[in-house]
């Protein structure tokens, strides 16, 4: 079965990030879906670094749908409308909820994920701008970072991205299919992270 994958864009959102993570679920075979999380309900916004980035269908419009994934790309300005958006908020608390993954990058996992204590025990990186926002206990400063406990997957930037996707595919798909992605990307399916339960191994 095709795994369904909601990838929220934001005025502010990074273009680098939202990019990577949008092109690699593609290469994979998902079904991707990019909704604007803009309190206007615009589809076209302007991201991080002035790129248009479009959007096909309002937050709104996919609220009750079921998703594989929930991936959060980051940038500040995006991150904060993401933050405001009690819609999103609660979407990604049920994705949550039902043990599903979600994946967040940049500042991402600090604005959004800590600011409302969604994770309050689960191990996670963000960009180092950010780390006083995770507790001393629970931040890693790894590139890409795994908490098999809360099904969370953390990023810290937009040269992380890349592997950050990966990662996302091989959670969902395994590392057979995740080579089948990187291969004629000339890129590795096996990255430089570490897989975190309760406690660093």
């Amino acid at each position: 079965m095709t795994k369904k994958v909601l990838v929220p864009i934001a005025p502010g959102t990074e273009e680098m990030e939202a990019i990577t993570i949008i092109d690699m679920m593609v290469r994979a075979g998902y079904q991707t879906v990019i909704a604007s999380a803009d309190f206007e309900g615009q589809l076209a916004m302007k991201a991080s670094r002035g790129v248009t980035l479009t959007a096909e269908c309002k937050l709104v419009d996919i609220a009750d749908d079921e998703f594989d994934a929930i991936v959060l790309p980051g940038g500040v300005g995006g991150s904060e409308v993401f933050r405001d958006s009690t819609l999103l908020v609660e979407i990604v608390r049920q994705q949550m909820y039902e043990g599903k993954l979600v994946a967040a990058i940049c500042a991402a996992p600090a604005i959004v994920l800590a600011h409302h204590n969604l994770y309050p025990d689960a191990i996670m990186t963000c960009h180092p701008s950010f780390e006083s926002h995770i507790s001393k206990e629970k931040w890693r400063a790894k590139r890409v970072t795994y908490d098999v406990n809360h099904n969370l997957l953390t990023s810290q930037g937009p040269g992380t991205a890349l592997e950050f996707a990966m990662e996302i595919i091989i959670n969902l798909s395994g590392k057979k299919h995740a080579w089948t992605v990187a291969e004629p990307m000339i890129t590795l399916p096996t990255l430089h992270y570490q897989k975190l339960g309760g406690s660093e191994s």
